[in-house]
């Protein structure tokens, strides 16, 4: 009876043994990869001149890939929710009010980066509002272990592996420290959320101590955004937009032109202003027809190059605009309403690719391709053509009733 014990004792133990180095088997051949993947990173970064004690020093406390990190990539606020959402957020009474408390404590350095840039003060101050909260989230996350984890899953490519580099040679010129490197789970950094590759072109040092510090130093954060948005190609003295009423029977078809002739077409600006006589402007409809109509400029594509969502863009333009005292939009947004999701919206580029009017990337995301995309095919089909991406666009592309 006992050996009989032993005999069964010892089995279970070795079953017990055969399944934890069973379980054991990838997570140990991952961490042979995560090693393989950070010498050949080393060998890059030191062919860039960084140092292999700014890589080792870098890499102190990064043993494998954050899978939390990787999860993160299928989830992006700013692209899977409806722009009338995001807005909620982004440009709430308490936001707002934040930021106007900040211009009044920040007037004499804002001043001096509106006059060095000629971006104007609540714009910059929009930036900073929603990319941390003015400061006061600007992410907590190691980029270094952030970046890695990406480039390591070959997420976009070679895109994170370049910023990963990128990031090293930011530590390699000493402007921070491996531990104060923090940001989003994307590797953007600091108060300003610059990828390191921004940051090496566009990061600049107004407060004079030497460092292009955008994790803690304001005025190098804001002076940042706007030295980014003058080589983006702001025009100083031109709006984003406005948003306009439009008049009965206005032709959508007839979409861009210049401000003097919408305004001779009779749009009007919803805050009674009348619209500028120089500049060139196209119409914007994010939520279709019976939603806030806007008339957006060049300004508002070098909005879109600091990120490339629509309802990023109408967030920053629209904040600044509250900055500077305007007022909330006029018309209501159709909360509730039908709207494509990711899927959806994949299905309607790839159909409107097969009849040639989408050339873009099938992403499921929508912006200014897709936008023109359907304007098109509403043209052509004789719809309203306000480039709205609706449920009913693609019901009909498909043949469905």
């Amino acid at each position: 009876m006992r050996a009989a014990l032993a005999a069964l004792a010892l089995a279970l133990f070795a079953t017990l043994f055969a399944t934890f180095f069973a379980a054991l088997g990838p997570a140990r051949a991952q961490g042979d990869d995560f090693a393989r993947f950070v010498a050949g990173v080393r060998a890059d970064a030191e062919a860039r001149g960084v140092s292999r004690k700014t890589v080792e020093a870098a890499f102190a406390d990064v043993s494998g890939p954050d899978n939390a990190v990787i999860a993160r990539t299928r989830r992006q606020g700013e692209f899977s929710r409806p722009v009338w959402d995001y807005l909620v957020g982004a440009v709430s009474p308490g936001r707002i009010a934040r930021g106007q408390a900040q211009a009044k404590r920040l007037s004499a350095t804002l001043a001096a980066i509106e006059a060095k840039t000629g971006v104007p003060r609540s714009v910059v101050l929009a930036f900073w509002g929603v990319e941390s909260d003015f400061g006061a989230s600007a992410g907590s996350l190691p980029t270094i272990r952030s970046l890695a984890s990406l480039a390591y899953a070959r997420h976009r490519g070679s895109l994170f592996r370049d910023e990963l580099l990128a990031a090293l040679q930011i530590l390699e010129n000493g402007d921070i420290e491996p531990a104060r490197m923090v940001g989003s789970w994307a590797g953007a950094m600091g108060q300003v959320q610059f990828l390191p590759s921004v940051y090496l072109r566009e990061a600049v040092d107004f407060d004079g101590d030497g460092r292009r510090d955008i994790w803690r130093s304001e005025a190098d954060a804001l002076a940042s955004i706007a030295h980014y948005l003058r080589s983006l190609g702001w025009k100083p003295g031109l709006s984003w937009g406005y948003e306009v009423r439009l008049p009965a029977g206005f032709d959508l078809s007839r979409y861009r032109g210049r401000l003097s002739d919408f305004a001779a077409r009779g749009l009007r600006r919803t805050d009674g202003k009348p619209l500028p006589a120089e500049g060139e402007a196209s119409l914007f409809l994010p939520g279709g027809l019976g939603a806030p109509v806007f008339l957006i400029t060049d300004n508002f594509e070098v909005i879109r190059g600091y990120n490339t969502s629509d309802s990023y863009a109408l967030a920053v333009g629209h904040l600044a605009d509250r900055l500077a005292g305007g007022p909330a939009l006029a018309a209501p947004w159709p909360n509730g309403a039908a709207r494509l999701d990711g899927p959806g919206l994949k299905r309607l580029q790839a159909g409107l690719a097969a009849q040639g009017l989408y050339d873009g990337e099938q992403d499921g995301r929508a912006g200014p391709r897709l936008r023109e995309a359907v304007r098109q095919y509403q043209i052509r089909e004789g719809l309203p053509a306000d480039g709205y991406a609706r449920p009913s666009v693609l019901e009909r592309l498909e043949g469905r009733p």
